[in-house]
């Protein structure tokens, strides 16, 4: 029988159904000859079980040694992550119109109420009337001239800093709140292998 040397490459992260069965082309690329190659992709490498939580770390090596048991005469080279985080996605309930009007009153007066307090500790007014006296020699209690202006800046500042105007993108650049959420993704997903790999680790000691 003919040696060949196939190339994987897992995936960071990928998203499934409930009770699916995974094959070898949902969680990592493939690079191997063409005798193999099709039948190497739909490899089932795992199942998910009802008693699976929305996580799941599939490693490599045991990736490999599922290859290993149904095709001989093959060697493995791996490039890239040595792990897959399987995010089991259940059906999500609709929100109804109440809780959608709930949440987003209460991100709108949390916004409000952090946006009043930065400008009371920061003595926001207090500076406008100042600047409005320096600029036209009067005093005003409300400079409308600069605190009307100032306000639309604001909400303007805030749409241009992330980059969405509703659903509706500016640019193709990505918002530092997106940059943010990646970077969170990335310390989260690092966290559940190393917590997984912890979990394998134990569960083996007590087989032993």
């Amino acid at each position: 029988m003919e040696f060949h040397t196939i190339y994987l490459r897992m995936r960071n992260r990928v998203h499934v159904s409930p009770n699916m069965h995974i094959t070898l082309k949902d969680v990592a690329q493939v690079v191997a000859h063409e005798e193999i190659a099709e039948d190497l992709r739909s490899l089932q490498v795992y199942s998910i079980k009802p008693h699976d939580k929305t996580i799941v770390v599939l490693d490599v090596m045991k990736i490999v040694s599922t290859i290993q048991e149904h095709f001989k005469n093959i060697d493995v080279q791996t490039i890239g992550p040595a792990q897959t985080i399987v995010e089991v996605v259940y059906k999500k309930k609709k929100l109804t119109s109440a809780y959608f009007a709930f949440v987003w009153l209460l991100l709108f007066f949390g916004a409000a109420l952090a946006i009043m307090n930065f400008h009371e500790d920061v003595s926001m007014r207090e500076v406008h009337q100042r600047i409005h006296y320096i600029v036209t020699g009067e005093v005003s209690k409300y400079p409308l001239l600069l605190q009307i202006p100032y306000s639309l800046g604001l909400g303007i500042g805030m749409v241009l800093f992330f980059n969405h105007f509703f659903r509706k993108r500016l640019n193709e650049e990505p918002s530092p709140l997106e940059v943010e959420m990646h970077n969170y993704q990335l310390d989260l997903d690092q966290y559940v292998i190393v917590h997984e790999n912890k979990e394998s680790v134990k569960n083996l000691d007590d087989a032993d």
